[in-house]
């Protein structure tokens, strides 16, 4: 497979603002080359986990959202419910948790919606060509429903897949709150007996009969669980959870594999932006100090390509005094991290897994020409 082109500006702006430098990386990278005329465009994108203020500022979605209307199209800002605790995981509190961080019709030109809908279960069951782990893919329906589809992504570290790039943005968070599941465990929920308040809530919804109830409390008979994920969605006291338990490298392979049935079959393109890089995820309560400097904004139309750009861009950085990756430095006694960066903050991942896989789907190539504009 030939390199494929991605475009890449720095956060230089002493004569325009940043927000046409992004427009003119998209304009650049060949985004009008998509037909927007009267199409519902997905702008894909984490709305950010209060009191986490890594997330990408409002303004860089309105810039999107402005440049679609311009060619035609039907914008709206989505992401899915979270798998976890918090205050993202029914549409309600994700939609406030979204307006609090500033993502409204008013500052982004376009509406915010829930992909999954109010509970998380708002699903399609799509297939995925060449899978080896997830044959089909529960996706959030509204993603499903666009006719175009761009990721917005900020590029950070993760503690499970060694860095959140465009493969993440899209894979896991387009997933429904079973398809997270499916991503994250080999299948099977467990019931936390100190929170279960024996509503029989999760026995109504399941459709295999795999709850049973000693002294009141839920219990998941395992023989007859699918792993639907439908009682993590529906129990009041978020008692019934998913048990993490996927190897690392086994999750970067579905989500790549999530990824494919996204994008597959529609116009699809792609911007990330590599700046307050913390060492892990948006979907903290909290983040850390930046690890590198700012580095730039990239675009393309292969996210395997602007993935692997975007490690590498990060990988030839300074390492920012103060950070995570600097104590670490430090500790080891090392002039510099060895290896890269991501491996060194968290030992356990190995991110090239699911480039690697997403290439052998055929999402693209992690060969590529960077060009500056």
């Amino acid at each position: 497979m030939a390199a494929s082109k991605v475009y890449f500006t720095d956060f230089s702006a002493r004569r325009e603002p940043l927000q046409h430098k992004l427009y003119r990386l998209m304009v650049a990278a060949g985004i009008k080359n998509i037909d927007f005329e009267n199409k519902f465009t997905c702008i894909k994108m984490h709305l950010g986990e209060p009191g986490n203020l890594g997330y990408l500022r409002p303004n860089y979605a309105k810039t999107v959202a402005d440049l679609v209307k311009e060619l035609g199209g039907k914008p709206f800002l989505s992401d899915a419910n979270t798998l976890y605790v918090g205050r993202r995981k029914n549409a309600l509190e994700h939609l406030e948790a979204a307006y609090e961080n500033g993502f409204t019709p008013f500052s982004t030109g376009c509406h915010v919606i829930i992909a999954d809908g109010l509970k998380g279960t708002d699903e399609i069951e799509v297939p995925v060509a060449g899978a080896e782990y997830c044959p089909t893919a529960k996706i959030g329906r509204a993603f499903m429903d666009a006719d175009v589809f761009i990721s917005l992504t900020h590029f950070k570290g993760h503690q499970s897949t060694g860095f959140g790039g465009c493969l993440k943005n899209i894979g896991m968070g387009c997933g429904s709150r079973a398809g997270k599941m499916e991503m994250h465990s080999r299948g099977i929920p467990s019931v936390n007996p100190a929170k279960c308040v024996g509503c029989r809530i999760c026995g109504k919804n399941c459709a295999h009969g795999a709850f049973s109830y000693d002294s009141g409390k839920a219990r998941i008979d395992e023989s007859k669980c699918t792993g639907c994920g439908r009682c993590i969605a529906h129990c009041p006291t978020d008692a019934i959870q998913c048990k993490w338990d996927e190897a690392r490298s086994v999750l970067s392979k579905k989500v790549a594999e999530y990824t494919k049935a996204v994008v597959d079959g529609r116009p699809c393109f792609h911007v990330t932006l590599v700046m307050d890089v913390s060492p892990t995820c948006d979907c903290d309560d909290c983040n850390d100090l930046p690890v590198i400097p700012d580095v730039g904004m990239f675009a393309s139309f292969d996210p395997v390509a602007l993935d692997q750009a975007c490690a590498d861009a990060v990988n030839a950085q300074t390492v920012a005094k103060g950070s995570l990756l600097d104590e670490i430095v430090r500790e080891q006694g090392l002039d510099k991290p060895k290896g890269e960066y991501f491996r060194t903050m968290h030992p356990d991942t190995r991110w090239e897994d699911g480039l690697e896989h997403a290439e052998k789907l055929g999402l693209g190539t992690r060969e590529y020409e960077l060009i500056e504009i």
